[in-house]
């Protein structure tokens, strides 16, 4: 009996310890790149450097845009993948005239250190600095458009510097909510180190706010978008893209998404 017991505590203390010590690798999956240049992937666009407040130089791509006074978008990835996945996002934008940065996080498309949420938070901040420095684009021209996990980082930013117009795609209510309906067998709520709490935050926001979902997501549950949306202190609009999984091209850079986000910037006059 007590051999049995103690193999029952050592089972229970992997399932527990494991997933507490590698969760960041559960969450965050970064590609290394290589991340091609700015202007082979997005038309009249250069690669730029980002400066976090802890010391760290990440990697970012800058397109102009066609006017000094039109708005700027400013766009935070998902946990997957690097900028160089987002390009047809910038070049749909960027068509429509506005100005766009695209960057990677800590980790992510060759930068140095390690993703989480205090790390993710620093390096958003240091995107809005250069938008409104280097890039020259009014504080009250820029919109934020987050993805999945960008969604949550934007909705952060967006608690200390509002933005004209905030674009959620696939947003979560907060990470514990999505990771338990994928582990369900794990105290999720009580594992996890990053919390990215989308929906309280986004109650105290009161800028445009537009969620975009997919219909059949199958990594965020659409009800936990919707969910995100009717809390949304200054909700503008919902799009729910019928059919749509959460990495479907149309998620990606699809008329939806890009006619969301120029709504959003046209809002102030763009």
């Amino acid at each position: 009996m007590l051999v049995g017991a103690a193999v029952v505590v050592l089972l229970c203390t992997l399932l527990v310890g494991l997933p507490w010590a590698f969760q960041r690798h559960l969450v965050y999956l970064p590609d290394a790149g290589p991340v091609p240049p700015a202007a082979q992937a997005v038309p009249g666009a250069r690669d730029v450097v980002l400066e976090t407040d802890d010391g760290l130089r990440l990697g970012a791509w800058f397109v102009p845009a066609r006017t000094p006074d039109a708005p700027g978008v400013l766009v935070a990835n998902g946990n997957g993948g690097h900028r160089g996945m987002r390009a047809p996002l910038a070049r749909a934008l960027a068509d429509e005239g506005l100005a766009v940065l695209l960057f990677d996080y800590r980790g992510y498309g060759g930068n140095p250190g390690s993703p989480s949420e205090e790390g993710l938070a620093r390096d958003v901040r240091a995107a809005r600095d250069f938008l409104l420095g280097d890039g020259g684009v009014p504080a009250d021209r820029v919109v934020y458009f987050g993805e999945s996990l960008g969604a949550a980082v934007v909705t952060g930013l967006a608690v200390e510097h509002p933005p004209a117009g905030l674009v959620l795609r696939s947003p979560f209510v907060d990470l514990a909510a999505v990771g338990s309906e994928h582990y369900p067998f794990l105290p999720v709520r009580a594992l996890l180190r990053d919390r990215y709490p989308v929906a309280e935050r986004v109650r105290g926001i009161e800028v445009p706010t537009t969620v975009v979902h997919g219909g059949a997501d199958s990594i965020v549950p659409p009800a936990q978008s919707r969910a995100v949306a009717d809390d949304a202190a200054a909700l503008h609009r919902v799009v729910e893209v019928p059919g749509a999984d959460h990495n479907d091209p149309v998620l990606l850079a699809g008329d939806e998404v890009v006619a969301a986000v120029v709504e959003l910037a046209s809002l102030n006059g763009g």
